[in-house]
This record gives C-alpha cells, sequence and structure tokens, in this order.
C-alpha cells in the first residue's frame, strides 16, 4: 500500500469519527505574481487556513505548461516529502512549511527564462476540504548596452524619398526591450512620408530577445547639426529602466544660395612681387560645386577653394569674380572681390656721376613713383648722410668724394624699397695723406717698403726720388675709390731721405720720408799681464758681446775697450798674488815661484794635459815657458 492510499484512509478514518456536524473549508491565497532576474533565486509564498492540524493536510505544487498541461513537482502529507522527479525543476527547488503562520514556500534557484510559468499550491484537508491558489512567475534579463551606427555618406537634401540616418540595436533581454529614435532630444515618430522606423525582432537560441531599429527620412539644412540618438526601454523586476546610445551626426549636403571670394593672404596692403591667396566658398557644402574665378577675360580654376596667384604686378589690379556651379542641380551662383596691387617703380638719380672741383657745392636728386607715399634717405659707407629727394654738399672736399645710396622705401609695406648709387669724383690738386710716420730707422742691408696715399683727380702722377734727385723704381701703384696707392721698395746702406712726388693738371704735392742706417759691431779685449802662473791652469778670456751702435759713437765704444783691459789686468794681479800665497795651485806660502823675465808683458796660462804631469806655459804671444820644479 502507497502513501497516497493510507492518507485517503486516514482521511476517511477521521471523517467517520468526526461525523458530519463539523465540516469546513480550506481556503489558499497567493500573489498574483512573482517577479525575479535570470540566474537568481526566486520564492513562491501559498498561505492557507484550516481547522486541522497539519498532520491532516496534503500540499502539493505544480507548474502549467505552455499549452496548458499541469505538471506536478512537489508533493507532502503527513508521512511524505518528495519532488517529483525528471522535470526541468528537479534539482532546483525547494518546499519550507510554517505551520504556525500556515505558509508554505516554494524556492526556485538559478531561474532561467524558460521558467516564467504559472505556478499551483494545492492544499487537501480531512475535514476542510481541497484549495489551490495560482501565482505566475515572471522573468527579467537586462539587455546588454544599445548601439548605433549612423551613415558614412553624406545625404542630400533634395532626395524625394527618406534616406537611412544609421540603425540602433539593442541584445538579449527579456521581455522585449523597446527603442525610441531622438533627434535633438526630441523623440521622432515614424511611419510619415518625411519619416520611416523599421524596427526587427531576433529571439536568440537562450531566449532572449535582441531588438534592432533602422531610422529613415528626409533630412533639412538644420540637421547638419542635430544629434540622433536612442533611447531603450526594459522591464526589472519592480519597474522599468532606460539607456541611451552615443549621439551621431550625419553629413547633410545642401546646395549654395550665396558665394563669397576673399583676399586671404596677404593681409593688409599688396605690393608688387607678393603672392595672392583667394578663398571662394559657398553657403552651401555639396561636393558637386565646381568653383572658377574670373579676372577680365581670364579664367583660374580654383582648387580645394584655394587659387594662389604668384609674383602678382601691378597689371593684376582689377575685379576678380567666383563663379559657383552645382553640378547636380545645374544651379550657378557668382560673388566678387576688388584688388589693388601697389607699385614702387625703381628710383632715378640725377646725375648718375658727378665730377665737381673742390669747394663747390653738390646736388644731385633722387625719385621713384610709387601708388603710395614715399620715404627717401641717401647713404655712404652705410652711414645716414641726408633725408629727401634732394643731396646737397657744400663746399666739398675729397673727403666729400665716393658712393652715395638713394634709398626709397613705402613707410606702409614692409620690404618695399628701390636703391640707386650716386658717385661722386672731387677734382683738384693731390694731396698726400700724411701717415703717422715720416722718420725710420732700418738696419744696414735690410729693405724697407714706403707706402705713399695720394687723393686728388685726375688722377696724379706718383714718382719717387731721392735727395741727390735719383728717380727709384716704384714696386706697386693702383688706382682705388679713395685715391691712388703707390709703394717703393729699397735696400738701406746708409742714411737716406725719399721722397713721394704726385702731381697732376691742378697741381703737385710732395712728402719726404727720413730714414736712419743701423749697423751691428762687435768688441773683443784681451789684458796683459807680466805674472806667470804655475802648477794650476787658469782661463781668462773675455768677449763684449754684439752692440748696436752708430757710426759717430766710435769714441764711446774705445772708451768701453779700455775699461774692459784695465779689469782684466786687475783679474790677472789678484790671481798672481793669490798663487805666490799658494792659496791656489795646491802649494803652499813657503814655497817659491822662479820668476823669468820676459821682454814682453806677458800672461802666463798654463796648458795641462791629462795624461802627463808635465806643462807647458804659454804666453800671450805665443812662447813656451818651461815650469821651475818645485
Amino acid at each position: 500500500m502507497d502513501a497516497r492510499h493510507s492518507a485517503c484512509l486516514l482521511a476517511g478514518l477521521v471523517f467517520l469519527l468526526h461525523g458530519f456536524t463539523a465540516w469546513a473549508v480550506v481556503e489558499v491565497s497567493m500573489e498574483d505574481r512573482v517577479e525575479v532576474l535570470k540566474g537568481e533565486t526566486a520564492q513562491i509564498t501559498c498561505m492557507f487556513t484550516s481547522d486541522d492540524g497539519f498532520g491532516a493536510l496534503t500540499i502539493q505544487w505544480f507548474y502549467v505548461s505552455k499549452t496548458g498541461e499541469k505538471h506536478s513537482i512537489y508533493y507532502q502529507d503527513a508521512t511524505t516529502q518528495m519532488v517529483e522527479r525528471s522535470t526541468s525543476f528537479t534539482d532546483r527547488i525547494m518546499v519550507n512549511v510554517t505551520v504556525a503562520t500556515r505558509e508554505v514556500v516554494l524556492t526556485i534557484t538559478d531561474v532561467q527564462i524558460k521558467d516564467q510559468l504559472e505556478f499551483i499550491c494545492l492544499v487537501k484537508s480531512l475535514t476542510d476540504g481541497v484549495s489551490e491558489g495560482r501565482t505566475k512567475l515572471l522573468v527579467f534579463e537586462r539587455p546588454d548596452s544599445p548601439t548605433i551606427e549612423g551613415v558614412q555618406t553624406g545625404i542630400y537634401v533634395y532626395e524625394t524619398t527618406p534616406s537611412k540616418i544609421g540603425s540602433c540595436e539593442v541584445k538579449n533581454g527579456f521581455p522585449k526591450p523597446n527603442i525610441t529614435w531622438y533627434r535633438n532630444n526630441a523623440p521622432i515618430q515614424g511611419d510619415s512620408d518625411e519619416v520611416k522606423i523599421m524596427p526587427s525582432t531576433t529571439i536568440e537560441s537562450s531566449g532572449l530577445f535582441s531588438v534592432r531599429s533602422e531610422l529613415s527620412l528626409k533630412v533639412m539644412k538644420e540637421d547638419k547639426d542635430a544629434q540622433f540618438y536612442c533611447k531603450v526601454t526594459y522591464l526589472v523586476p519592480g519597474g522599468t529602466r532606460m539607456t541611451e546610445t552615443n549621439r551621431i551626426n550625419i553629413t547633410v549636403y545642401y546646395p549654395s544660395t550665396a558665394v563669397n571670394v576673399w583676399v586671404e593672404s596677404p593681409k593688409g596692403k599688396i605690393k608688387e612681387g607678393d603672392s595672392i591667396m583667394f578663398h571662394c566658398y559657398g553657403n552651401g557644402n555639396t561636393p558637386s560645386s565646381v568653383y572658377i574665378i574670373k579676372h577680365g577675360e581670364k579664367e583660374y580654376a580654383v582648387e580645394s577653394n584655394t587659387l594662389i596667384l604668384e609674383n602678382v604686378t601691378r597689371l593684376q589690379n582689377g575685379y576678380y569674380e567666383c563663379n559657383s556651379m552645382d553640378m547636380e542641380t545645374y544651379e550657378e551662383l557668382s560673388g566678387n572681390t576688388t584688388v589693388f596691387v601697389h607699385y614702387l617703380e625703381p628710383a632715378v638719380v640725377l646725375p648718375t656721376n658727378i665730377e665737381i672741383a673742390q669747394g663747390e657745392e653738390l646736388t644731385a636728386t633722387c625719385n621713384a613713383l610709387s601708388s603710395l607715399q614715399t620715404h627717401t634717405a641717401w647713404f655712404k659707407n652705410g652711414r645716414l648722410v641726408s633725408f629727401g629727394h634732394t643731396l646737397i654738399v657744400k663746399d666739398v672736399t675729397f673727403d666729400t668724394a665716393g658712393a652715395y645710396t638713394c634709398v626709397v622705401t613705402v613707410p606702409e609695406i614692409d620690404g618695399m624699397e628701390e636703391m640707386e648709387t650716386l658717385r661722386v669724383t672731387v677734382k683738384g690738386a693731390p694731396q698726400i695723406m700724411k701717415p703717422e710716420h715720416t722718420d725710420l730707422e732700418e738696419s744696414v742691408a735690410n729693405t724697407v717698403e714706403l707706402t705713399c696715399h695720394v687723393r686728388g683727380f685726375p688722377s696724379p702722377q706718383i714718382i719717387w726720388t731721392t735727395a741727390d734727385g735719383k728717380i727709384l723704381e716704384t714696386t706697386s701703384q693702383n688706382e682705388m675709390e679713395d685715391g691712388v696707392h703707390s709703394m717703393v721698395s729699397m735696400e738701406v746702406t746708409s742714411d737716406l731721405t725719399a721722397f713721394c712726388n704726385a702731381s697732376n693738371e691742378y697741381g703737385a704735392d710732395a712728402l719726404a720720408f727720413n730714414i736712419k742706417a743701423i749697423v751691428y759691431t762687435t768688441a773683443a779685449a784681451t789684458t796683459t799681464s807680466t805674472s806667470t802662473l804655475s802648477s794650476s791652469t787658469v782661463q781668462a778670456a773675455t768677449a763684449i758681446p754684439p752692440k748696436k751702435i752708430r757710426k759717430e759713437s766710435n769714441g764711446v765704444i774705445i772708451a768701453v775697450i779700455i775699461i774692459c783691459i784695465l779689469l782684466l789686468a786687475i783679474l790677472g794681479s789678484v790671481l798672481y798674488f793669490l798663487y805666490k800665497k799658494g792659496k791656489i795651485c795646491g802649494r803652499s806660502g813657503k814655497q817659491d815661484l822662479t820668476k823669468e823675465k820676459s821682454s814682453k808683458d806677458n800672461i802666463v796660462v798654463e796648458m795641462k794635459s791629462d795624461n802627463t804631469e808635465d806643462a807647458v806655459l804659454l804666453g800671450v804671444n805665443g812662447e813656451k815657458l818651461l815650469r821651475s820644479p818645485q
């Protein structure tokens, strides 16, 4: 006998014992629905009332399939608690009964989408009868983050049918999410001649929904700045959630209604030689527009809305017109601008070369035609000498001669200038530029170079002569801008004077160079003495180093030689005295030195060999003297 038959028998016995007078009804109450996220745990509560004790109750749980069939998943009575096998809930459910509160709770773990079913709680009492309650289990899954993708190509405003703007997609939601399109925070309503929204839904193998929505509309010019995006709404336990996609922009092509052309560079005034950059733009943006700039009869193709004219001249002054044509609609538009190229013609100096006599007044003019106000300045050797178109120099001198540069500038435009040169030659008698030194000293037999710098015009003739009228051969002579440079080279043999003589048709000038000749001489003196030296070697020689003297200083030289001879004589006497006393040459004071007289006063010097003890005394005149024995 199984558990069910035992329960029925027990219920019948109880019924017989109590009779028919105490009959009551058992009541069950449940929530209409229980909501849970996929993968979480759901609890379905069944509340009941009954006068019978718990041992007299039978509790069963069922679910209703999609086809409406009831399937048992759990059974419990006074002696049995049993989970039905071979169902999708076998390993995932648990039932708890609380007698005090008359509450039965069905717990389902790891809830899946397929678990979204109706569940039945049935309570049977031995005396109160049978009652059941029903609850729907609703399962939710949050979708992935939505995505949006806009079209990459531009859209023309004159398209006759709605053009695709983009598509939004949201995946893996349950129940099915909803997509709404927005433009600039305003929802877009579909299904009209201007707007088309095409949704599509996909049920994944997991039972989740993926939704895609495609927006098409007729664009307007204002849509070039519009932001498009999608809002996705989806259900969760206890409410609704919303999320948004990123915002996208689209490229809208619209025709121009006006064309503008202007000079982009240079900014400000234009001068000859500049490069002009024109910009030509319409207020539309259709890529099919073609631009051409006209100047007179000449046409220039415009690339990337830019035209560059290089090294412009005043001939390119005038009216420039930019024409635009839309190759889709063949509509033409134009705009224009005016260009003025400023000019500065080459400077003209009158006269260009001037020959003027010393003392006269120099006058020259410099002018350059220009479309703007000019400024003129005169420079010489890089130094400013005058302002204005006219150069005036009074009482000219040789210092006035040279090259003058006239510089004409336009203050309003940087780098706009012209230059011309004036060459001034001053006529007059030669003028020799005196050097710092004309009195020179030079050693005999050396070569001296003399230079003479002469100013004057016509170029003076230069002749070098000596004091006695001899003409010297010129080494070099060069005509330069500041005058004539002449040089002569000569060997110094004695004191001399050289003259630089310069002359032209206006006069002559001369300059003298005085050269002192310097000689080198050497003096040596030898002293004599009648003293004779023995046993030791005494070397005495005195030389006077070379001394630079003049020929007229011979008396001084003789005096110096005499003093040197006297000093040597004193030195010889001292040596002889020391020898006699035995202080030198290893002799004692008691030993005598044999004196021998000579017919001449001699200084005796002992010559000694390293290999013998014999010594020979040599006199100053070369006679050999024998040394006395010790």
